[in-house]
């Protein structure tokens, strides 16, 4: 008998879970116009984050978290995130054809909160995996967690012959922080919202050619550590508070450039060659500043932008939401080249190469 040979792990289903969606605009009207005592900097920074809708698991206009303990937030967390965790990747193991018992990783991505046990070993539980199933806690990351989760993920993929599973759950809503008139706060609850998104990695026979899905073909990293103060997710007895300098657009445009040209050359590609974008939308900007510098077409940058304008920023589920709507696009063929890339902590800047299986996505 000639044995399989694994050559790639493939993103075979997809999933996501949202909360509750409230007005952009209203929640600016019901709260944080009071909240900020009329400040019209917090004001015209709500009014130009590009954001129409935000989901959220706590409406400020309903409860008013400011002065929660951090103990209290993290409770919450655990009650909140379980069925939006079960649902995402419910919802993702239907999409790829997967019983959830021959699942043999879980890993969760989460930097807004924690609990133990984990959320890997309560979903584990609740959806029914085997009592041997491997799990892996991504915590604290930031914003770009789901690019070095997906290739720990794949790696397992490949290595094990086995599916996997990463999950993204963040819920910001819980971290909204007592008025200051720090500017940086004001962007971080201008920008940030909350959601569960899921993806099924299976493994890519070589003589799997007619799968479909999406191959995972590398990824890289770059940290710039001489802005390490930069952006910041501070654990503090109110919750977490995030440090975001006006500065990280300008830092991001010396280094998105030259390192997805470094991913593309690995494989012998050019920015040219890249058919799908999927930008993590911190904020407007920081698509723009990624379209400029790798000069790409208007249309090519759309999937970020719209997802920042229905959802907002949710963290390390975002860039996983973005290659959700690229694959439900059905614009991309057969071997086309696809570039997530992912911002967070460090500075640090993830850039994964993916290509749609010969059988589609």
């Amino acid at each position: 008998m000639v044995s399989r040979v694994i050559t790639a792990a493939r993103i075979a289903g997809h999933g996501h879970a949202l909360p509750p969606a409230i007005d952009h605009a209203a929640v600016w009207d019901g709260f944080f116009a009071a909240h900020y005592n009329g400040s019209s900097t917090a004001e015209r920074i709500w009014r130009n984050a590009g954001i129409t809708t935000r989901h959220a698991v706590i409406d400020p206009r309903v409860e008013d978290v400011t002065s929660w303990s951090t103990g209290a937030r993290m409770r919450r967390f655990a009650t909140e995130a379980m069925p939006l965790g079960k649902a995402a990747v419910a919802q993702a193991l239907a999409d790829a054809g997967l019983d959830a018992r021959d699942v043999g990783l879980l890993a969760v991505a989460s930097c807004t909160g924690y609990a133990t046990p984990g959320l890997d070993i309560l979903l584990a539980r609740d959806l029914g995996m085997a009592d041997d199933v491997q799990r892996l806690h991504i915590g604290h990351m930031g914003c770009y967690a789901a690019l070095p989760g997906l290739g720990a993920v794949a790696d397992f993929v490949v290595a094990r012959d086995r599916p996997a599973v990463l999950l993204c759950l963040e819920l910001t809503s819980l971290h909204v922080q007592p008025a200051t008139d720090n500017v940086q706060q004001m962007v971080a609850h201008a920008l940030f919202a909350d959601a569960a998104a899921a993806i099924v990695l299976l493994p890519q026979g070589d003589a799997g050619e007619q799968a479909r899905g999406l191959e995972l073909v590398d990824v890289v990293a770059r940290t710039d550590v001489s802005t390490v103060d930069q952006m910041t997710w501070d654990i503090t007895d109110l919750g977490f508070r995030m440090g975001l300098s006006p500065k990280v657009p300008d830092v991001l445009a010396r280094h998105i450039e030259p390192v997805v040209r470094t991913l593309l050359e690995r494989h012998d590609l050019t920015i040219d060659n890249v058919a799908g974008w999927a930008i993590h939308p911190g904020g407007r900007r920081i698509v723009d500043v990624a379209a400029q510098q790798l000069h790409l077409p208007p249309a090519l940058a759309e999937p970020s932008y719209d997802v920042l304008r229905d959802v907002g920023n949710c963290s390390s589920a975002t860039v996983l939401l973005v290659i959700e709507r690229l694959l439900d696009a059905g614009t991309l063929n057969p071997g086309d080249p696809v570039v997530a890339m992912a911002f967070g902590p460090g500075l640090t800047l993830y850039a994964g190469l993916l290509r749609v299986s010969a059988g589609g996505c």
